[in-house]
């Protein structure tokens, strides 16, 4: 028994089908913290069920979870899946909320390759501690940068290099405004020392966390040479569970850092691939070129290279009925000494034109 859920921000749509891919019952629930139980109720007639939620991982986040935290078996259906199943289908293809969930019952059913959505650990955990380190580092970089403008503003050349929120109050403290602007100068720089110290409290706190979370996962990354607990936990938190990953060419290709071949005729060449919307800090397991490994010799011939191409002879724009000073380039076919000629062409039904100055 499937049963095809179809999940919106404000209502779920689930079908039950059996394995002729007949429906056997529909169900729309409103979302909201009883959607659980009562998709559950529902379901008690159905033996041997299996809920498919499309895009368990996204808008069904929220349904999959406390269906799995119930001892439910749930899968994940790949949105475009489903859409290939609406889209071969023979009967109703109307676009609603049950056909829908029926298709996504139907693609969970007939395909092989659904991914069984598991219960969240400590992956989670660091990804959402990461997260929050690399959010928080990022304005610290934002609100240092304004008072080190501020500090220039105020005092002549500023903090030089790296700056923190008790070197830059020792430093106001020194300084004596003048005026309406130099005061609200320092008041606005005062508010963003305040700022900056908060913000190295929450770092702080945050490293903890980290640190705590790696801890409890056991994970080895951590003997690795410079990786420490805040490195471990943005390569595990943007990785997550590597087994769903078939090779290590899938995964490469997944963190965006599997070459991609460009052929041109018989020669091929391998470049990286660019990162796409998340970026990654897995090094590539890609295995390194034989060029690489073997560097060509100084002064040896390389395929590569292009040979100079001969400079084609310079011609002039137009003829010129004047005379010029200077004697054209004797060709090889004349005798050495006697000026090279250019041929008069008759031109018919056309206006000579007008001489140029010399």
């Amino acid at each position: 028994m499937m049963i095809g859920v179809d999940p919106h921000k404000g209502s779920h749509t689930a079908t039950a089908i059996d394995a002729t891919e007949t429906a056997l019952g529909e169900l729309g629930v409103r979302s909201g913290a009883g959607q659980v139980e009562r998709l559950l109720v529902w379901a008690g007639w159905f033996a041997e069920r299996t809920w498919a939620v499309e895009g368990a991982g996204g808008l069904g986040y929220l349904l999959a979870q406390p269906l799995v935290a119930a001892g439910e078996h749930v899968v994940d259906v790949q949105p475009k899946l489903a859409a290939r199943v609406g889209l071969l289908a023979t009967g109703a293809t109307n676009k609603n909320d049950p056909n829908d969930a029926r298709s996504v019952a139907i693609a969970a059913l007939r395909s092989p390759a659904v991914k069984e959505v598991a219960a969240q650990d400590h992956t989670a955990v660091m990804n959402l501690w990461a997260k929050r380190h690399r959010d928080l580092s990022r304005h610290r970089m934002r609100l240092a940068c304004r008072l080190h403008a501020g500090l220039c503003e105020l005092v002549p050349g500023g903090i030089p290099g790296e700056i923190g929120a008790a070197q830059a109050a020792r430093l106001l403290d020194e300084v004596e405004p003048h005026g309406a602007v130099a005061t609200a100068r320092h008041e606005l720089a005062l508010e963003l020392v305040a700022d900056l110290g908060r913000l190295d409290a929450q770092l702080r706190n945050t490293n903890k966390r980290i640190a705590a979370a790696v801890a409890a996962s056991k994970t080895t990354t951590t003997e690795l040479f410079g990786v420490g607990p805040i490195v471990a936990a943005l390569v595990i938190g943007d990785s997550g569970d590597v087994s769903r990953f078939a090779s290590r060419d899938h995964f490469a290709a997944d963190n965006a850092t599997a070459p991609i071949e460009v052929s041109c005729g018989p020669r091929k060449i391998h470049r990286p691939s660019r990162p796409g919307n998340r970026g990654s800090t897995t090094p590539s397991t890609w295995s390194p070129s034989p060029r690489s490994v073997c560097p060509t010799a100084t002064g040896a011939p390389t395929t590569t290279a292009r040979s100079p191409r001969p400079r084609p002879p310079r011609r002039r724009c137009g003829r010129s009925n004047a005379a010029s000073a200077t004697p054209s380039t004797p060709s090889r076919n004349s005798t050495l000494g006697a000026p090279r000629r250019r041929p008069q062409r008759a031109r018919e039904g056309k206006q000579k034109t007008t001489p140029r100055p010399a």
